[in-house]
């Protein structure tokens, strides 16, 4: 498996942790309706209208999919989904929104890194990822993780190996601060100094 050395930048002050579905529907609703136009084209393949928004976030709400989100102050600033399979033949796919103020930040990425984390521990192997042909961020965010991306009528669309990909080892996501994500992306004995913290264990300086 390879491990990704992500950099989160000292800015981002914010904690990532997994949606309630239900609950939280209008976090994610009014995160992706927070999309610039151009945005909001890389992130659904084209101008979507307000409503369509609002229909898409309900579905992810009733449909089983998994809202790994950044959040500063209560508020979703960037989301990975991780949808189900529609069919048994079918794969899991995943999707990407960061608000443009946090763009370049290395939000992208430990959403990313979060998500396959999860996808790891939901037993699946691969993912599909689909996205604009000209949203080159994702498409480089994507690469770095290594998708095997094909164009194809406007879309970029790959896979992903979850198991070379995932850590070896993580917790599925939960509540973490940022400064301590970045600690634990980037040394492993970090990584489990913090996990060991949140479950009470203490350990020496």
């Amino acid at each position: 498996m390879s491990y990704q050395n992500i950099t989160v930048s000292a800015a981002v002050r914010g904690i990532v942790r997994t949606l309630c579905q239900q609950e939280e529907l209008v976090l994610l609703r009014d995160h992706l309706l927070r999309l610039d136009h151009q945005s909001r084209h890389d992130r659904f393949h084209g101008f979507m209208d307000d409503s369509f928004i609002e229909r898409y976030a309900e579905k992810c709400a009733n449909d089983g999919t998994v809202i790994i989100a950044y959040l500063e102050d209560g508020v979703v600033r960037g989301a990975a989904e991780l949808h189900p399979p529609a069919t048994s033949s079918d794969l899991p796919e995943i999707a990407f929104s960061v608000e443009r103020g946090l763009r370049r930040l290395g939000v992208g990425s430990l959403l990313f890194q979060k998500l396959i984390e999860e996808a790891h521990a939901r037993g699946y192997r691969r993912l599909r990822i689909t996205t604009g042909a000209q949203n080159d961020a994702m498409r480089a965010l994507a690469n770095k993780f290594g998708a095997h991306l094909s164009f194809c009528q406007g879309e970029s669309t790959g896979t992903i190996e979850v198991e070379q990909t995932a850590p070896p080892a993580f917790a599925p996501a939960a509540v973490i601060p940022i400064d301590a994500a970045r600690a634990v992306i980037q040394f492993n004995r970090a990584y489990w100094k913090f996990w060991l913290g949140l479950y009470g264990w203490k350990q020496a300086a």
